[in-house]
């Protein structure tokens, strides 16, 4: 269920999930490439919509299209992966906007007590204040119209087969730890969440793919009675048990999350400014001038392949049609960085809302026309070289002070690698940069070729130009057959006597094919 264009009729993934007597509806709304779940609620002409993403379109034709009214905004926490959607669409439906207890937003919102009821039409919602992942966190238990509970939705406090990292709320309150509220969060499982009945649908607010777990299922939803018999943080087992095992092998956060909880927190731009600014379609006289004027960075979002054959010089490549968001979360250090865009014609609204899903609101223009318009200007262009996985051997064997360089996850470079490849991976290549021989020559693969195009072009425009990429990343070196890869080890194997190890593996495969 990854959907994430601007067709609304794509652009998300509904799962209808619960009609009760004909009255009570509730969807689920999964963006694949956040692996993120926002929830639709309705009874007799009254919604609820909880953690929205930026964008307010999908929300607003589905209660139009229902004839209902949106009542309330729920949050289940001040969000670090994405920027919510609260303000703009309180601002277009006059709904209130919900936060649980201890919550200090720095706009209009109702700070709910725990466990107050909310009433929505013909049913309630309850607030169960779940603090751990954050001190806000709150789940939301909804009961139909019979008073029978039927779902919780968990926001990051439970997953399906993972809680919810402790450790990102210490990067914005001061004085705590991981520790602290991996402590908290194991209160608010035994206190608030495992006495609840065994029928109730858990929906969280991610799936597989998410930096905001480490062993997320790839379903998005499941009975609480399940999670209790195979979800490994709810068996039994004391406060320090717990704390050892949820804080075991956590990676940093992408550098993005601060600034997008900051933004969650202090309010932001309104969406359909930032839309009206990055799509201003310049020439290619224009978009140069900018380029000089501003210092922007030119963001490219065509395929890997395309961009390699020819692209405007010191462009950056993150393609579209894949985890666009997180990468440019993770990569581009500077949100506020001005970006000039180079789109496949068409798909400039989609990329400029996507940005502005994790808070890259300075989006200040697109080449119109595309790079096709750049080239028929006589603009200066530059390329990348790329082979296929067949010629690799070959120009191992002539050159024999070349290197291999694999830049995907360490625990997929752990679980199966090309004998003597050396492994930097993407996500920590600003940290790491020093690292490469700026003299050397590297063939340099990942997956399947989206993520080695992103790092080669960040380090072409930084001046290294002994870079090689190899088409289709390690799968097609693998279904070569003709170089030496290292035995598989099963993430399982990985994990004996260390269990945050096979999370690690188990996301990197899950969450990481390209």
């Amino acid at each position: 269920m990854a959907g994430c264009f601007v067709n609304f009729v794509v652009w998300f993934s509904y799962l209808s999930l619960k009609t009760v007597n004909g009255k009570m509806k509730l969807e689920q709304i999964y963006t694949g490439c956040l692996a993120q779940g926002a929830y639709y609620i309705e009874s007799e002409g009254e919604a609820a919509v909880i953690d929205p993403l930026r964008e307010t379109g999908p929300y607003l034709a589905r209660a139009e299209k229902n004839g209902a009214k949106i009542k309330y905004v729920l949050e289940t926490h001040f969000h670090a992966d994405f920027v919510s959607g609260h303000l703009d669409l309180a601002e277009k439906t006059g709904a209130t906007i919900v936060y649980g207890p201890t919550a200090r937003p720095g706009f209009k919102a109702h700070i709910a007590e725990d466990r107050e009821v909310l009433r929505l039409g013909g049913i309630t919602i309850e607030v169960i204040h779940t603090p751990g992942h954050t001190l806000e966190s709150t789940c939301y238990l909804v009961s139909d119209e019979n008073g029978r509970q039927v779902g919780l939705f968990t926001g990051d406090t439970l997953f399906i087969g993972d809680v919810g990292r402790p450790d990102l709320a210490q990067k914005v309150v001061r004085d705590l730890t991981q520790d602290k509220l991996a402590g908290m969060l194991y209160d608010s499982l035994h206190d608030k969440i495992l006495p609840l009945s065994n029928d109730i649908i858990v929906y969280p607010a991610h799936g597989a793919g998410s930096a905001c777990g480490k062993n997320m299922s790839k379903e998005t939803t499941d009975s609480l009675g399940h999670q209790k018999a195979t979800n490994y943080a709810l068996q039994p087992m004391d406060k320090q048990t717990f704390i050892q095992k949820v804080t075991d092998g956590l990676t940093p956060p992408p550098a993005y999350f601060p600034a997008n909880v900051m933004m969650n927190i202090q309010g932001y731009e309104s969406i359909d400014d930032v839309l009206n600014r990055g799509m201003q379609a310049l020439t290619p006289e224009a978009f140069e001038m900018a380029a000089n004027e501003t210092g922007a960075l030119i963001l490219d979002t065509r395929a890997a392949q395309v961009f390699a054959k020819g692209f405007i010089p010191n462009s950056v490549n993150i393609g579209i049609d894949g985890s666009f968001a997180p990468w440019v979360g993770a990569l581009i250090e500077d949100i506020r960085q001005p970006i000039l865009l180079v789109t496949d014609p068409g798909r400039e609204e989609e990329v400029v809302t996507r940005l502005a899903r994790v808070g890259y609101d300075n989006a200040i223009g697109h080449l119109a026309g595309g790079f096709q318009a750049w080239e028929e200007a006589g603009k200066e262009t530059d390329s990348i070289q790329s082979v296929e996985a067949g010629e690799v051997p070959a120009l191992l064997e002539g050159n024999p002070d070349w290197r291999i360089l694999d830049v995907r996850k360490h625990s997929e470079y752990l679980a199966e690698h090309v004998e003597g490849a050396e492994n930097l991976p993407l996500d920590y290549l600003n940290e790491h940069l020093a690292e490469m021989d700026s003299n050397k020559t590297y063939l340099v693969h990942c997956a399947g070729g989206y993520r080695s195009m992103i790092f080669n072009s960040i380090l072409r425009a930084r001046g290294y130009h002994n870079l090689i990429d190899v088409a289709g990343g390690f799968k097609a070196i693998s279904e070569s057959g003709l170089m030496k890869v290292t035995d598989y080890v099963c993430p399982t194997t990985l994990a004996k006597g260390n269990a945050a190890n096979n999370g690690q593996v188990l996301n990197a495969l899950n969450g990481e094919t390209k």
